[in-house]
């Protein structure tokens, strides 16, 4: 879908641990000047995105101008909203990892950015949904989502999406396994694991490809599991990682509208950045939810649907 070239009224929700971004303030200016109305809100705490949403009223755009926690919020207010009167949704990225706007790849640079939201077409995308939480791009358990949530804000801050890497190696010296059961459409499995990610996106964690096969418009998500490996096994744990299997020894990928996880524990979740627990989970995705503004040469649309 084109969005249009008149001049839009827009709602740029910015989180404000980035409110003094001077490249974005001034392609803020430029835009405006060109005719276009954008209203700017800062996000102070957590929740804020969200209203800024539910308050926006009758806008053609909702700009996401974070990370990928900023963009989980605007994807909850959307979502939120009934489903013909939700505004497109454009990104202007500026977290630490952006791992959503970077695998659909959106311009890192801000003015380029914001400039592909005034100009740019919208695809209709999926969105997933974690039992009653959405989440546009992966949702982690176990063993990824301990490594999300014990990142400090400092350790991000110093070294980027590295302090990902740096905490995984540390958590890896005393890797706890969740044990429970993992039910799809056509399987039910028990077993257990650190890894498990369920990706509407392709990658998390600072750039991480996790679910190479992922489209956002193709009504399923992708599910990549990762069991015990012992030292001794992780060259052969490598190449069924290269292969992807559906039902190897250490690696299985799926693609499945909805899955449901059982933990014999609380199992500790992150969607889009946000860390949660859950005692059961169910996955599910719901097709053509939002529209999505992407450049031409977005990976992650299928063909049959890429603009043109």
């Amino acid at each position: 879908m084109k969005t249009k070239s008149r001049n839009k009224r827009v709602r740029l929700i910015l989180n404000g641990k980035t409110a003094a971004n001077d490249a974005l303030k001034g392609a803020v200016g430029r835009q405006r000047k060109a005719g276009h109305r954008i209203d700017v809100r800062v996000t102070w705490e957590k929740g804020d995105a969200k209203r800024f949403v539910a308050e926006a009223g009758m806008v053609d755009l909702v700009i996401a101008a974070g990370g990928d926690g900023t963009l989980n919020e605007v994807v909850h207010g959307l979502m939120g909203l009934p489903e013909g009167s939700r505004p497109i949704l454009g990104i202007v990225p500026l977290g630490t990892a952006n791992d959503f706007a970077f695998g659909c790849d959106i311009p890192r640079d801000p003015a380029k950015a914001l400039a592909l939201c005034m100009k740019g077409e919208a695809a209709t995308i999926d969105v997933g949904k974690a039992n009653d939480r959405w989440f546009i791009n992966a949702a982690s358990s176990g063993f990824g989502a301990e490594i999300t949530a014990t990142t400090s804000p400092e350790l991000k801050r110093l070294l980027g999406p590295a302090a990902y890497t740096l905490m995984g190696a540390i958590l890896a010296i005393n890797l706890h396994h969740y044990q429970g059961r993992l039910i799809l459409p056509d399987r039910e499995i028990t077993g257990t694991g650190p890894v498990a990610i369920v990706g509407n996106g392709r990658q998390t964690g600072g750039g991480l490809q996790v679910a190479p096969r992922a489209r956002l418009d193709d009504g399923l998500l992708d599910v990549l599991v990762v069991r015990h490996i012992s030292p001794t096994a992780l060259l052969a744990a490598a190449r069924e990682l290269q292969q992807l299997p559906s039902d190897g020894e250490y690696i299985s990928y799926w693609q499945t509208p909805w899955l449901e996880v059982h933990p014999e524990e609380p199992l500790p979740v992150n969607l889009d950045g946000e860390p949660l627990s859950f005692t059961t989970v169910r996955y599910e995705v719901v097709p053509k939810a939002i529209q999505l503004i992407v450049p031409p040469n977005c990976q992650l649309l299928s063909r049959r649907t890429k603009n043109a």
